[in-house]
């Protein structure tokens, strides 16, 4: 039979792992911020004519990425008093190769992208496994890379379509455990994708790109000091959504968006290992999964073999995840 004090201690306990849980994900909106699923995609970080590949060649894309949020929200929508604010700076470098050669009318070409972040995360209490009330990470996470783009330009260039089988999330094990705001990861993401552009008109455009992550085993999994655990985050669908109008051939106004659904429960492993009531409250967290809508105002601008995009979103009905701002400034640049 327990003690008091043994059963007062856990009770403690898991009061702190839960409350820990909710904000130590509080990491970039892309990656994390969530109570479940892998996080890996930066949501939003597609708009205008995405749907719409360079042609053959190498093409060179630049991602400035900030996002900013004082509100965690729960399955119910209220806020967590616990998280203070979380900011996160992210730069993106893209190359995009895409080649003469053609499989089912389609050109064949690859991609790879490499970034770093930087991210400040406050509680309104001490917090985490340090009992800080601030952290700050700078990280490189992963590199992403796909082996096989097809890429389609139909109907007279009405209609575009890419294809990607794959983008492998190749982490690099860096995670910060002692830091909830820490991007590294130590496990891998699959990510098939495929995006569409559709301009009934020239002036008028249509985009969608739909994504599909599938998640690998995550060792070490910290859902709250000090219980570590391994968990196979939750299967993920998410969709980036822009509309545009040509002002001028070269300058469009639209708007650009994102629905993201995890759309399977975590996975965590080992779970009879540990004693009640803390047992429970794992198998709960499982089902915590995160969702949210964003939209905003963006403009894109063409000069020759040089593009521009400025957009901003703001998300609302985030459950399960941060709520907050997203602003994205992108350059191109066709060799």
């Amino acid at each position: 039979m327990e003690s008091g004090g043994t059963r007062g201690g856990m009770g403690i306990l898991l009061c702190l792992m839960v409350l820990f849980a909710c904000a130590c994900r509080e990491t970039w909106h892309a990656r994390g911020a969530h109570a479940g699923g892998g996080g890996a995609y930066p949501n939003g970080a597609e708009g205008f004519l995405v749907g719409a590949a360079p042609p053959p060649g190498i093409t060179f894309i630049n991602y400035l990425y900030y996002y900013h949020s004082n509100e965690m929200m729960d399955d119910d929508g209220n806020g967590n008093p616990a998280f203070d604010e979380i900011s996160v700076w992210a730069e993106v470098a893209r190359f995009i190769w895409i080649s003469k050669a053609q499989f089912l009318g389609a050109n064949y070409g690859q991609h790879i992208f490499f970034l770093a972040t930087d991210t400040d995360l406050d509680f309104t209490v001490p917090f985490g496994p340090k009992g800080d009330r601030h952290y700050h990470s700078t990280d490189i996470p992963y590199v992403i890379w796909s082996p096989c783009l097809l890429t389609w330009h139909l109907l007279e260039g009405r209609l575009h379509m890419i294809l990607d089988v794959a983008d492998l999330y190749i982490p690099f094990s860096n995670e910060g455990k002692n830091d909830p705001s820490s991007f590294g990861r130590n496990f891998w993401t699959i990510e098939p994708v495929f995006a569409v552009t559709w301009l009934p008109v020239p002036a008028i455009e249509f985009s969608a790109k739909f994504m599909y992550d599938f998640n690998t085993r995550q060792e070490d999994f910290l859902p709250g000091p000090p219980v570590t655990l391994d968990r196979t985050p939750g299967d993920e669908f998410h969709v980036d959504f822009a509309a545009s109008y040509a002002v001028q051939p070269n300058l469009r106004l639209g708007v650009s968006g994102y629905y993201y659904r995890q759309v399977e429960d975590d996975d965590y492993h080992g779970l009879d290992a540990f004693p009640e009531p803390l047992r429970t409250a794992l198998e709960g967290m499982e089902g915590a999964q995160s969702r949210a809508w964003a939209l905003g105002p963006g403009v894109w601008y063409q000069r020759g073999n040089m593009m521009a995009e400025f957009r901003t979103q703001f998300e609302f009905e985030a459950r399960n995840k941060t709520e907050g701002t997203n602003a994205w400034l992108k350059f191109y640049y066709l060799f």
